[in-house]
């Protein structure tokens, strides 16, 4: 028995990608990544994980954990949880940009509650708009498996800028 793994990806070029947010608002940029019109960001190939929905102050990505995430503990590593509640945090200030500006995150605190290992299946990360002001947006998150058990939680602020 083989104890070796492999794994093929595929993604767009992601300047294709960045260039589909030119003359759109944030959420309209969210919403052509979701139906297809622009291509996702080759992170969601890489680890696993796609943008499923966007409203306003609100995003959420769907994960599948895998063995090909894993730590030397044997259970998917906790960068894991981190990138996807940045993701869907991140996003969720995004939908609050009108089409001149872009954001970046200036803080980020992640809990992890519970472990998450291939057997544990999807996941879903919600993001959601705390407080919006000129300057600076604080989102919450939270990473739940399909049955609502919580497996992380945290916290993002970003700061907003004119979009180049």
């Amino acid at each position: 028995m083989s104890t070796h793994r492999t794994r093929t990806i595929e993604w767009q070029d992601p300047m294709i990608t960045a260039a589909g947010a030119r003359g759109r608002t944030g959420l309209g940029f969210l919403h052509a990544i979701i139906d297809g019109t622009v291509p996702p960001p080759p992170i969601g190939a890489a680890l696993g994980f796609e943008l499923i929905a966007a409203e306003e102050n609100v995003a959420r990505f769907r994960g599948v954990p895998a063995e090909y995430q894993y730590n030397p503990m044997g259970a998917v590593h906790g960068g894991y949880a981190c990138t996807l509640l940045d993701s869907a945090m991140g996003c969720a200030v995004m939908t609050t940009l009108d089409e001149h500006a872009a954001y970046t995150t200036t803080d980020l605190s992640i809990h992890l509650t519970r472990a998450i290992t291939a057997r544990t299946g999807p996941i879903i990360a919600e993001g959601r708009v705390i407080h919006r002001g000129r300057r600076v947006v604080t989102a919450e998150g939270r990473l739940c498996d399909e049955e609502g058990r919580l497996l992380a939680h945290g916290t993002t602020s970003c700061l907003l800028m004119p979009r180049d």
